[in-house]
């Protein structure tokens, strides 16, 4: 998921999912209000996060009394009650929340919620699947889908721009790729510039249209 800021954040979902989030959205200082109906699980997490309550989600008259409605930020990260997941997304649209992150355990879930208001779904199953398939297959070193058409990967250099300063190359015009950063063995990222030349066991980072990244990918 992307980076929601520092502005309060309301989940509402304390499974996997949820808590994950809440509690790495809480040590990065977010201050965050969790949400979940089971008391137990509440009483689970009482320790690790400072604001978490029992409540239905699903009930107007909850959600107002928690003050949900002066949030900027939520996320229902409700997954396997489809009825729930889709009824809190709307009433937290109803609330005006101007910044909803909706988690969706597939695609016709991920219609239904962009359709009722959600500005953004995770799918979380959907999207790690597919970046472990591209790590799986060998051609990748790492993989991130940062839109539906637009992905960054870390990668080798092909042998034909080895050797070569990347202005001269010719990348975009010849792949549809950039190359954004430039990792040499036992050193940091830096970011590459036309000047940058590339040598045999550098790591590169690669941006641009998917299936154009794929492709140059498999070139390495």
């Amino acid at each position: 998921m992307a980076d929601i800021g520092r502005d309060p954040v309301v989940v509402v979902g304390m499974g996997r999912f949820g808590t994950s989030l809440a509690l790495e959205l809480a040590r990065r200082g977010t201050e965050v209000l969790a949400i979940d109906e089971r008391p137990k699980t509440v009483q689970g997490l009482a320790g690790r996060l400072t604001h978490i309550v029992a409540a239905d989600a699903t009930d107007m008259e909850a959600l107002r009394e928690l003050g949900v409605a002066e949030f900027y930020r939520a996320v229902v990260a409700i997954g396997g009650d489809l009825e729930a997941s889709i009824l809190c997304t709307s009433l937290l649209v109803e609330l005006g929340i101007d910044d909803i992150w909706a988690k969706a355990i597939s695609h016709q879930h991920a219609r239904i919620l962009e359709r009722i208001g959600a500005h953004h779904i995770v799918l979380p199953e959907h999207d790690m699947g597919e970046r472990v398939a591209h790590l799986v297959s060998g051609r990748m070193l790492d993989y991130v889908a940062v839109d539906r058409n637009f992905a960054m990967a870390k990668t080798r250099p092909p042998r034909e721009i080895v050797g070569v300063p990347l202005g001269a190359t010719r990348l975009r015009g010849r792949h549809g790729v950039t190359v954004v950063c430039v990792k040499r063995p036992d050193e940091e990222f830096t970011y590459a510039s036309a000047e940058t030349v590339l040598e045999y066991g550098d790591v590169i980072i690669v941006a641009g249209p998917i299936a154009k990244v794929e492709r140059f990918a498999e070139r390495a």
